[in-house]
């Protein structure tokens, strides 16, 4: 076990995080094993095609001005399952906005805790987002309490609640749902918890990353393996699937970015 992987977990057993819940596993498949990302990571394009506006984030990108940003969630943000730091989603997303972006500057700040579910998160908002002063932050939430079995009714107003407050900084806000894996699919809640996310992101006019229906399609679809993209603890992901949903991610956050700035140079030069 390398000395990051040590780091993550003394850091849970520091912050008194249970791990009843998630097994940590940190073998990711072998570089040779891993299909080539240029050719496997795909996802159909009605779920990698974000439908609402990211103003601050395209208005950053578009002037090649600092641009930063919250990974804010649970284990799959601070990147369980991965090599190394520079594996995470978080980090991976950052050098590849950069690279569709050439100039842009990006600041990933990973605000990822083992174990948290919506109301932990809340607990911390202000230390971890609020004081970060982010231009977008992606929230991952929803597996823990999947996992614990928790009733869906208290998640759906801490949703609303957190999604407002990241929303009265000023900051864009995408929501991350859970990841299709063996222990989550497991769950009789999950599909309640697919649409509560669904429906509080419709309700407050952000953007939903589905990387549940992404990694089922890889699955069920592609007929790819759970190894291909999981760790062995048929929870977390491994490197290439933390690089795969980077890769769509980034590539969603541009599209929408695009947009954005097309659309306002052309009501500008109406007037």
């Amino acid at each position: 076990m390398s000395r990051w992987h040590w780091q993550l977990a003394a850091a849970a057993l520091v912050l008194g995080v249970s791990t009843s819940n998630i097994s940590i596993s940190f073998a990711p498949v072998a570089a040779a094993a891993e299909p080539s990302l240029a050719t496997i990571c795909h996802a159909p394009p009605d779920l990698v095609r974000f439908t609402r506006p990211l103003p601050r984030t395209a208005q950053k990108l578009a002037a090649r001005q600092p641009l930063t940003i919250v990974a804010f969630g649970s284990s799959s943000t601070v990147g369980v399952g991965s090599s190394s730091p520079e594996a995470t989603y978080p980090s991976r997303l950052a050098v590849d906005i950069e690279r569709l972006f050439p100039g842009a500057r990006v600041t990933m700040l990973n605000r990822g805790v083992n174990g948290e579910d919506a109301r932990e998160m809340l607990a911390r908002f202000q230390t971890s987002v609020v004081a970060e002063k982010p231009d977008l932050v992606i929230w991952q939430v929803g597996t823990n309490a999947v996992l614990r079995d928790d009733p869906l009714q208290p998640a759906d107003a801490l949703v609303r609640d957190g999604i407002s407050q990241i929303q009265a900084t000023g900051a864009d806000v995408i929501l991350m749902d859970p990841q299709f894996a063996p222990r989550v699919i497991a769950k009789p809640e999950i599909d309640g918890m697919l649409g509560l996310l669904s429906g509080e992101a419709k309700r407050a006019n952000v953007d939903l990353f589905a990387r549940f229906a992404i990694m089922r399609g890889w699955h069920e679809t592609d007929g790819l393996p759970f190894s291909t993209f999981l760790s062995p603890d048929d929870l977390h992901m491994n490197d290439w699937g933390y690089a795969c949903v980077a890769q769509l991610l980034a590539s969603s956050i541009a599209s929408v970015a695009d947009r954005t700035v097309l659309s306002a140079h052309a009501t500008s030069a109406l007037h």
